[in-house]
């Protein structure tokens, strides 16, 4: 490398620090400990280090836009708030993608089945034409972008490209990988030959033998090994003209090269969900680093694993499926779903019940009172509490611990009340709830909520233990134990009215 073309590189990274430490890219607000995130690439807890100073270039695999997005696909957008939002809360100033994929997602893994847009086109009966797909597809990104906006999802400078938008900058990939001897054609399209790429299958650990047919790859006598995958499809009545005839990006590609046309080679963080580890993330790793040769494509990734209902799996084939617009019809709030996402860490199953919901609300209506009701002329982030916070999202996104925090802080005597609102809002610079807006909706939803009966399911089992010691404590006479317990379960927020029935527990706040 040349002498000035090293300088050159140094001179930037002094820029780079320079505009980081006096607010070229931000200022860091919140600074107590460096931010750790669990890479897949590694599987290991790893110090998040971007590749330019105060900088974060960020993808975020986005929907498939042939129908309206179910909760488990909306809860993936909030952990990428959750993860931007921490991200510039120690000062970083992110740049991030969400891909809208509007054509060319097969529904198997394989390559192999019916486009989804396709399918979205016959299931309302629309005629195959690409201006009908890109009317579908924006009619369901529209009502995407609501929701993200209803769950608080900050958007106001993400990127949402359509896949349609880059067809040329996809044959464009796909011709360079074709002139290195990455591809070849077969009988359906243009394939990607991963016996090229000696790494593939690195993110998280893939066994090859478990993607072979049968497994989650089709049989095709015409790809050079299972793996392959399709960068262009074939189709004889509908597409883009291309070298290789009339047909469709492969999904894969489409990723791919959106990513370089808007970030670049290189990125820092690249997510989404546990299901994309085996096929579609390994692909694009294989496709862009084969392509630009630059490794790695991206220095992170994170996965979040699957919002689980009732239990068990959210599937459109099983009919199990709720939307966003469902929980607003029966009367919740919609930062009651954000506060039951913030419950789970990103990493582990987290599972939504109406009960589940209706407990989450509880305990976000009683924060969000509190709010309400505190003056407002309070500064800072009350000690110990802003460093524990942060500890706590940096520590890969820990929210329960995070939420923790916030109601230790909440049951804090000694902190002066103005302050304590101020400490609270500036948790929720991450956590998202909104709470310092006012808000109509929560202040109707927590006076109707407040002396109606608690049911079982919304009792916390802290104040399910207060319940049972002063049971017991009455029981056997210990009625200094029993008042005792009445009060600490009146300080978690709840009235207990003794009636001939038993003890009946009302909402307080």
């Amino acid at each position: 490398m040349a002498l000035l073309e090293i300088f050159g590189y140094v001179w930037m990274g002094i820029i780079d620090m320079g505009s980081y430490i006096f607010g070229g890219y931000g200022k860091p607000r919140h600074t107590h400990t460096d931010v750790i995130l669990h890479n897949t690439l590694s599987d290991s807890l790893e110090k998040f280090i971007p590749l330019r100073a105060g900088v974060v270039k960020m993808y975020n695999c986005g929907p498939t836009v042939y129908g309206e997005q179910h909760i488990g696909n909306l809860s993936m957008f909030v952990f990428t708030d959750i993860l931007r939002r921490t991200l510039e809360f120690n000062g970083y100033k992110v740049q991030q993608v969400i891909n809208i994929t509007d054509v060319g997602h097969l529904v198997s893994d394989g390559d192999e089945g019916e486009d989804k847009m396709t399918k979205g086109l016959k299931r309302e009966k629309k005629a195959l034409t690409l201006e009908n797909m890109r009317t579908l597809a924006e009619k369901y990104t529209e009502m995407f972008l609501r929701d993200l906006a209803i769950l608080n999802i900050q958007t106001e400078s993400t990127k949402f490209p359509r896949a349609s938008d880059y067809i040329p900058a996809q044959i464009a990939m796909v011709k360079a990988l074709e002139e290195k001897g990455y591809a070849y054609t077969g009988k359906s399209g243009v394939y990607f030959d991963t016996a090229r790429f000696r790494e593939y299958g690195k993110l998280g650990n893939i066994n090859l033998e478990g993607l072979k047919e049968g497994a989650r790859v089709d049989a095709s006598d015409e790809k050079r090994n299972p793996t392959d995958f399709l960068l262009w499809k074939f189709d004889a009545k509908l597409g883009w003209e291309s070298p290789w005839g009339l047909g469709f990006p492969g999904w894969h590609i489409e990723c791919s090269a959106m990513i370089r046309s808007i970030l670049g080679d290189r990125i820092d963080i690249h997510t989404g969900g546990i299901e994309h580890i085996p096929v579609h993330h390994n692909n694009e790793i294989a496709q862009s680093e084969s392509a630009t040769g630059k490794k790695p494509f991206s220095r992170y990734w994170l996965h979040r694993a699957h919002l689980q209902l009732n239990g068990g799996k959210i599937a459109k084939s099983g009919g199990s499926l709720v939307y966003l617009s469902e929980i607003l019809e029966k009367g919740y709030h919609p930062m009651a779903f954000r506060y039951l996402l913030l419950g789970a860490h990103y990493r582990q199953p987290s599972n939504f019940s109406w009960e589940s919901l209706a407990a989450a609300q509880t305990a976000y209506l009683k924060l969000r009172k509190i709010v309400d009701e505190l003056p407002t002329d309070g500064s800072g982030f009350p000690a110990p509490y802003g460093t524990r916070f942060t500890e706590a999202v940096n520590d890969d996104l820990n929210t329960p611990a995070a939420l923790a925090v916030v109601w230790e802080m909440v049951n804090d005597k000694d902190i002066d009340p103005a302050n304590l609102r101020s400490g609270i809002l500036h948790a929720d610079d991450v956590l998202g709830l909104n709470l310092a807006e006012q808000d109509e909706k929560a202040v109707e939803l927590y006076r109707k909520k407040l002396g109606q009966t608690v049911s079982t399911a919304e009792i916390p089992d802290r104040v399910k233990e207060l319940l049972a010691e002063r049971e017991l404590a009455r029981a056997e006479k210990r009625w200094d134990d029993a008042d005792a317990a009445r009060k600490n379960i009146e300080g978690e927020g709840y009235v207990i009215e003794d009636t001939g029935d038993g003890p009946r527990l009302l909402a307080k706040f």
